[in-house]
């Protein structure tokens, strides 16, 4: 289905030389598209993508999701939009905050407005599970940003481009995610540093995350916000598999390295949802996915998704994880 659905297809991505945005880049070279567009701000990000992937489908695209200008220029003869273009780093955008309100917000409007005015097929944004109950700048940005492209299926009329979020948690060894950041601190010696002993968080592999956006893609009718599902994991339990795994590596014995527990940054919750009980009277369960739709639903499943609620990931599991990643 997906890749009837993609083939032959034109199709831009915003933060196209981001993890996601990348990951998303090469999930579509395998479903035969006409042409993906990457539309960055990071050049030297670009060049790289665009020699790693040395593909003749590839455009790359040096642009700010700022400037709507540009973007009416790049969404020229697109059908379909990924937007994954954003500042997503917790503490800088509570310290930048007029920042993350012009790219989160204001660079997803203009992307909604130049995807109308271009006929574009469909707009998918990239969100977090940080846009629910948002208590940090970066949250509450990523909320608005779900709201205004949901908001955007009224006015851009029967046929028109639809608009549909996907929500997900912390990605697997993204950049800027904890497990690169503690790998680094392993390889110093230590210590890996953790704001709070009870923190919990959603992973999962970027591979999946790709692959479940492209399934979403798909799927859209316009609307809808696509709940992935994915395992949850207390923090300390994932810093003390890694020292376990990764400590040998770095011709350290594992009782070498140290945690040490720092305090909570401004803005971090302890736990994050990935729905609001409001939000699950309207979900449905699809197996890999919820679709979160404008309806309620009286088959709506019946439990709380938050981090610290389901069943987090036991040390051989994430062990397995570590395996993967390498």
């Amino acid at each position: 289905m997906i890749n009837d659905f993609y083939k032959g297809k034109k199709v831009l991505v915003t933060g196209g030389s981001g993890s996601i945005g990348q990951k998303i880049v090469k999930e579509l070279l395998n479903h035969d598209v006409d042409v993906v567009r990457v539309l960055d701000n990071n050049e030297t990000a670009l060049f790289d993508l665009e020699q790693d992937l040395n593909s003749s489908k590839i455009r790359t695209l040096v642009g700010d999701i700022r400037d709507y200008r540009r973007l009416e220029r790049a969404f020229k003869d697109i059908d379909i939009i990924f937007h994954a273009a954003a500042y997503k780093h917790v503490p800088l955008c509570e310290y930048n905050p007029i920042d993350a309100v012009k790219t989160n917000v204001i660079g997803t409007q203009n992307i909604i407005d130049a995807a109308i005015s271009c006929n574009v097929e469909k707009v998918i944004l990239i969100s977090t599970d940080k846009a629910v109950n948002p208590v940090n700048v970066m949250g509450a940005t990523k909320l608005l940003a779900e709201r205004l492209m949901i908001s955007s299926n009224v006015y851009s009329g029967v046929g028109g481009t639809k608009f549909s979020c996907v929500r997900f948690g912390n990605v697997l060894n993204s950049r800027g995610s904890v497990i690169p950041v503690f790998k680094k601190q392993i390889s110093n010696g230590g210590p890996l540093t953790i704001t709070d002993e009870r923190m919990t968080r959603f992973i999962m592999h970027i591979h999946e995350a790709a692959k479940l956006i492209l399934t979403a893609g798909s799927l859209s009718d316009g609307g809808e916000i696509f709940i992935l599902k994915m395992p949850s994991v207390r923090v300390p339990d994932l810093a003390r598999a890694m020292i376990e795994y990764y400590a040998p590596k770095y011709g350290f014995e594992v009782d070498d390295i140290d945690i040490e527990f720092i305090g909570r940054r401004v803005g971090e919750k302890l736990h994050e949802d990935l729905m609001t009980p409001e939000e699950i009277l309207y979900a449905e369960d699809k197996g890999e996915l919820f679709i979160i739709r404008n309806k309620i639903n009286d088959n709506h499943p019946d439990f709380v998704y938050n981090s610290s609620e389901i069943e987090q990931l036991s040390k051989n599991e994430i062990l397995k994880i570590l395996d993967e990643i390498g």
